[in-house]
């Protein structure tokens, strides 16, 4: 049975992050250790000895799982190597961690069902020409695209900072993608990631930030089996069927990790997409999770 690690609250120390006491709740209830870590020392101070201080130090191999807040793959591998140290190990390598946290690392295996991809390695702070732009925006024809990095988009900030109506118009999408990129700043994760825009099945709109919602799932995957599959946005109700699993699985099945997401979407015609894998870690887990049974899962590992 693996140990959980959560963060602690920034405002009780020694107590787990807030948004997180439910699940350590379920975790306890499920007979697992749940112990903490200090996000501020790991992410802020980039102390990572002083992050896993809480961690005790184990005699013999123990498996963990992470549940928290995203880290970039760097600080990840740190976590991972200082967890070592003290005979801890998360269930996901830092390659794994890479494999479903990066788009373009996973993005062979999922090809099939996804919409069309054109990746753009670039630094925080650098230019892109716009005869380099139609280059890469050529395979779209004059079809809308969105634009994101190798982790996340701007969905909330959708028509200055996401969506592109039409990638022929360069100079129109160099403006959104040059909001975009001022947006993110440092946080720009690996380069840009350009996306056909495919017609998905509409629920309605957010309500704070008008973003366009559409029918889509987050399934739950643990060592090829899915243990979870719940609506993305909790704003809105849902009609109809939900995913169907079985066309999942065979990719499922090929995703270098024990532990992840894929989010998934019905298209218009009735076709359900691949949208991103996650890392089942850092992939938040809503009011709709059934708790007591996703940590059940989680405790049966070995």
């Amino acid at each position: 049975m693996p140990q959980i690690l959560f963060y602690e609250s920034m405002l009780q120390p020694r107590q787990v992050d807030e948004d997180y006491t439910a699940e350590a709740a379920a975790a306890r209830a499920a007979g697992m250790d749940v112990h903490l870590l200090d996000w501020s020392a790991l992410v802020d101070a980039g102390d990572v000895t002083r992050a896993v201080r809480r961690v005790p130090e184990q005699t013999h191999p123990t498996l963990a799982v992470l549940r928290g807040s995203m880290l970039r793959v760097e600080t990840y591998a740190q976590l991972y190597a200082a967890l070592l140290v003290r005979g801890v190990r998360l269930i996901s390598d830092p390659a794994a961690y890479e494999h479903t946290h990066h788009l373009p690392a996973s993005l062979d295996l999922i090809a099939e069902m996804t919409p069309l991809t054109v990746v753009h390695p670039l630094s925080a702070g650098a230019s892109l020409s716009l005869d380099r732009l139609a280059e890469l925006l050529q395979p779209f024809d004059d079809g809308p695209i969105i634009v994101k990095d190798y982790v996340k988009s701007r969905k909330h900030e959708w028509t200055e900072a996401c969506f592109i109506p039409n990638a022929a118009d360069t100079e129109a999408a160099a403006r959104v993608i040059q909001t975009f990129c001022g947006r993110q700043g440092a946080d720009l994760v690996g380069g840009l990631v350009f996306r056909a825009f495919e017609p998905f099945v509409a629920v309605g709109t957010h309500p704070r930030s008008g973003t366009p919602l559409t029918k889509e799932y987050r399934l739950w995957w643990l060592d090829g089996t899915c243990i979870a599959a719940i609506p993305h946005w909790d704003e809105v109700a849902y009609h109809g069927d939900g995913p169907p699993i079985a066309p999942f699985a065979h990719v499922a099945r090929q995703v270098c990790s024990r532990f992840f997401t894929m989010d998934v979407a019905e298209r218009t015609d009735g076709i359900w997409r691949i949208v991103e894998l996650g890392d089942g870690q850092v992939a938040w887990a809503d009011a709709q999770v059934d708790l007591a049974a996703f940590y059940a899962a989680l405790g049966a590992i070995q």
